[in-house]
């Protein structure tokens, strides 16, 4: 499978201009062959605002992205604030609308990061299993959601061959996408794609580092700060071929690790 990252600073607060941007480059990753394009963590809002503007998972925002995956082919992944259905706090979500227009997963952020996500957000409280895409088992995570390897673990144990990891990582945190990410990759074998804001969104600096991490911890593609648009090739035998050589799923005694 062809997967396009998508590292861009936005436009907090305006989401036409977003969708507007986005439809440039769901033009480009098609043409580039990519079947899915991943944005980063509330991409379709800006992640650095006090007022989110959110909007329920079947919004006017959601039907313009399935007509983009319709008009270009192409499955998208993007984050947002999800309207609360019962008029609370939004969520941090993550959703996958494919290439037919049709959403397969929307995942809402377990784990929020800091006073300032949890002033703004309801946590999500489950994990999604992993779905079916173009033969590939992939799980949604966000952010904070990979760096408590229990996640990873468990969406690895239902199936999940590739993680899609939209995120909103400052500069301090960049142990994560240069080890963190590599560790989930190679200590589950699959592939792990991370990608996160860049530049400065609203007064606050991003890392940029988006990446994708194979099976073996290595990165199959990686951007600095700044716009970018990563396309890599992903591929089931990468998974195989590594599993001898790191047989932590293979070896694990699951009887000893509960309390």
């Amino acid at each position: 499978m062809r997967l396009a990252l998508w590292q861009t600073e936005g436009h907090p607060g305006d989401i036409a201009a977003n969708l507007a941007d986005l439809a440039v480059q769901a033009r480009a990753a098609a043409a580039s062959g990519a079947q899915l394009l991943l944005c980063s963590e509330l991409w379709l809002g800006g992640y650095n605002l006090r007022a989110q503007p959110a909007e329920p998972a079947d919004g006017p925002s959601a039907q313009r992205i399935a007509t983009l995956a319709r008009e270009h082919g192409i499955a998208i992944c993007y984050g947002y604030a999800e309207s609360h259905e019962s008029g609370g706090k939004p969520y941090n979500a993550a959703q996958l609308i494919d290439a037919t227009g049709n959403r397969l997963c929307n995942y809402r952020k377990t784990h929020l990061f800091g006073a300032f996500e949890r002033t703004l957000f309801t946590p999500g409280e489950r994990l999604e299993q992993p779905f079916e895409f173009n033969g590939w088992r992939i799980g949604l995570l966000i952010c904070f959601d990979v760096e408590f390897p229990e996640n990873v673990r468990k969406l690895t144990l239902q199936g999940a061959e590739l993680l899609l990891i939209p995120t909103a990582l400052t500069p301090e945190y960049g142990a994560v996408p240069n080890l963190i990410v590599p560790a989930r990759a190679v200590e589950n074998q699959l592939f792990v794609a991370y990608c996160n804001h860049s530049g400065i969104e609203a007064g606050l600096a991003f890392l940029g580092g988006s990446c994708v991490a194979a099976p073996d911890g290595s990165k199959l593609a990686s951007a600095a700060n700044g716009e970018a648009l990563l396309v890599v090739d992903l591929d089931h035998g990468q998974r195989e071929a590594q599993a001898s050589t790191f047989p932590y799923l293979a070896g694990r005694r699951p009887e000893i690790y509960t309390s």
